[in-house]
């Protein structure tokens, strides 16, 4: 762990919208001991983080349950526009770049396209009408996949992440389409995800990463972050599958997604990140002062 300098503040994404904030939060914390107010500096950053799929998760939740069949439009529709609607206010704040926002883009493109493919090969459904969908799948759940990569965006900006050991980006991108392929190539070939996950592991074995708070420095293993990731997004799922907003072939009767897709989306993760790190270059610790 490394105590920051706090005469020289970490470029964090505040801007004249949140820096006012940040420092009343401050304040508000200084009487507390420095773990415990690091500790919740650290949470409401990740939860600022994750503002978009918050947004998303609330929306699906709140719809479940205030949607009226005879309304003009369909509740997918609805997302959609409202996940788009987002998206531009994002812009608009520059809480999103335009660069981030192409490749959430190129993200929102490929998740949609593998939507298609497992819709196709039944391993879920979308049971709800929407108009705004291709092949039976809801334009609306590109978003879900592309408010991965808008939390890894903003969190390496808002933590000013920094990386140890990272690999080249041929190893990356090779490992990234390799598990993008696999979600494909499985249902008809051998699934090779325990080498993929094991390639994870050795192509990011050495990776660190370091994170700021307010004014402590922390590093956790890459390896360890995407895996805990990983659980968050399985509640996600949880929460969508137990609005009935999308089901597997299992859930005649609502009951918690197996384990097992845990990994799914632990490799999934790295496919997210490989395509943000194309944008956001990953940079090294001894950069941060520089």
């Amino acid at each position: 762990m490394e105590q920051r300098n706090p005469h020289h503040p970490p470029s964090h994404e505040t801007g004249p919208y949140l820096e006012p904030l940040r420092l009343a939060i401050r304040r508000a914390l200084a009487p507390l001991p420095w773990w415990l107010s690091e500790f919740i500096l650290f949470g409401l950053k990740q939860a600022w983080s994750c503002l978009f799929a918050a947004i998303m998760l609330g929306l699906i939740l709140i719809t479940k349950f205030a949607w009226q069949a005879d309304w003009p439009l369909y509740r997918y529709d609805f997302l959609f526009v409202a996940a788009l609607a987002i998206q531009m206010l994002f812009l608009r704040f520059r809480m999103e770049s335009w660069e981030e926002a192409r490749v959430i883009l190129v993200y929102h493109v490929t998740g949609t396209i593998m939507e298609v493919f497992k819709v196709h090969m039944g391993s879920w459904a979308y049971p709800e009408p929407s108009v705004i969908q291709i092949a039976g799948v809801p334009l609306f759940s590109g978003f879900m996949y592309a408010s991965v990569g808008s939390f890894m965006a903003r969190t390496i900006r808002v933590f000013d992440m920094r990386f140890t050991h990272y690999p080249p980006l041929w190893q990356t991108s090779l490992l990234a389409a390799a598990i993008y392929v696999n979600f494909f190539s499985h249902h008809y070939l051998p699934d090779i995800r325990y080498i993929l996950f094991a390639a994870t592991v050795i192509v990011f074995r050495r990776v660190s990463i370091h994170f700021t708070t307010d004014e402590t420095t922390l590093n956790m293993p890459l390896v360890a972050a995407a895996f805990l990731s990983s659980i968050f997004l399985w509640i996600a799922e949880n929460i969508g599958t137990l609005t009935g907003t999308w089901i597997y072939p299992s859930q005649t009767t609502w009951h918690m997604v197996s384990f097992g897709k845990l990994g799914s989306w632990y490799l999934l993760l790295y496919v997210s990140f490989v395509l943000v790190t194309l944008v956001v270059k990953p940079q090294p610790p001894e950069d941060r002062l520089g």
